[in-house]
C-alpha cells in the first residue's frame, strides 16, 4: 500500500517537528506546512527531520485561498492528503481589559479560521477516497480558561467545538476528527518563561514535570492510525492529570 499522506500546519515549531518526526517513522509521508521567511527554523528543522521523509510547503493558514492552494498542491503531488494534523497556534496575552482588537483577531484567525480553512479543503478529497484523519491540537487552557489568555482559550475551546460537529459531518464517510488537548510541555516557549514562574506551573501539574513534545506526538499518531476509525469526535487530553473530567 502507498504510504499515507500527512499534512501538519505549524509543522516546524516545537510540538509540530515532533510530530512531522513521529508520524514519519510511523510510515507516513509528511508535508509540514508553517510561514515563510523565517530560513533558521526552517533549516532547523531540516537538520531536524534529516532521513525521515518529511517536506516543508510555506502557506499561511490565516489564508482561505491559500490553503485551497496547499492542499491542491499536495494532492496533486502525492495524489492524496490522508492525514491533517491542525498545529498552528499563536499567543498574544493580555487580559480583556488591555486587548485590543488586532491581539484578538490574530489568535483567532490563525489558531480557529486556519483550522476551518484547511478542513474545508482537505475534507472534499478524505470523504471522496473514504478515508481520512484529522487532528486538531487544543489545549488544556480550552478547558480551563487562563489569565490573559480570553483569545487564546476562546479559540481552543472552538477548536473541540469544530471537531465534535465536523466529526458528525463525516462520520459515515470514513474520517475520522478529534482533538488532543496539550498541557504544558518542554517547548522553547514554555522554557522561555521565567524559571520561577515554569516552578509554580509545575506545582500544579499532578505528575510533577512538563510534558514532552513527544508525548503529545503519539497521541497524534495514535489518533492517525489506520486501525483508530471507531474513535471520533473525542478529545485526548495529554496534560499530566492538571486537568480531569468525566
Amino acid at each position: 500500500m502507498n504510504k499515507r499522506i500527512a499534512v501538519v500546519s505549524g509543522g516546524i515549531g516545537g510540538l509540530g517537528t515532533e510530530i512531522c518526526k513521529t508520524l514519519a517513522r510511523a510510515g507516513r509521508r509528511v508535508v509540514a506546512i508553517d510561514l515563510p521567511g523565517h530560513p533558521d527554523r526552517i533549516d532547523a528543522f531540516s537538520r531536524a527531520t534529516q532521513g525521515l521523509d518529511v517536506s516543508f510547503e510555506a502557506a499561511d493558514v490565516a489564508d482561505f485561498e491559500a490553503c485551497a492552494a496547499l492542499v491542491r498542491k499536495v494532492e496533486d503531488e502525492h495524489g492524496s492528503l490522508d492525514i491533517l494534523v491542525n498545529a498552528a497556534g499563536i499567543t498574544r496575552d493580555t487580559s480583556l481589559r488591555k486587548m485590543d482588537r488586532r491581539q484578538w483577531d490574530e489568535v483567532l484567525s490563525v489558531n480557529l479560521d486556519g483550522v476551518f480553512n484547511l478542513c474545508r479543503h482537505a475534507v472534499d478529497g478524505m470523504t471522496t477516497r473514504g478515508f481520512g484523519r484529522i487532528v486538531n491540537i487544543s489545549s488544556v487552557n480550552g478547558q480551563t480558561g487562563q489569565f490573559g489568555q480570553t483569545n487564546y482559550c476562546a479559540a481552543k475551546a472552538g477548536m473541540h467545538g469544530f471537531t465534535m460537529a465536523l466529526a458528525r459531518d463525516v462520520a459515515r464517510r470514513g474520517v475520522t476528527v478529534n482533538s488532543v488537548s496539550p498541557g504544558y510541555c518542554e517547548t522553547a516557549m514554555v522554557m522561555a518563561v521565567p524559571e520561577e514562574i515554569r516552578a509554580r506551573i509545575v506545582d500544579n501539574v499532578p505528575v510533577g514535570r512538563l510534558g514532552k513534545p513527544e508525548e503529545i506526538a503519539r497521541a497524534v499518531e495514535f489518533l492517525g492510525a489506520d486501525d483508530a476509525g471507531f474513535i471520533t469526535g473525542a478529545n485526548i487530553p495529554v496534560n499530566g492529570g492538571m486537568f480531569m473530567s468525566f
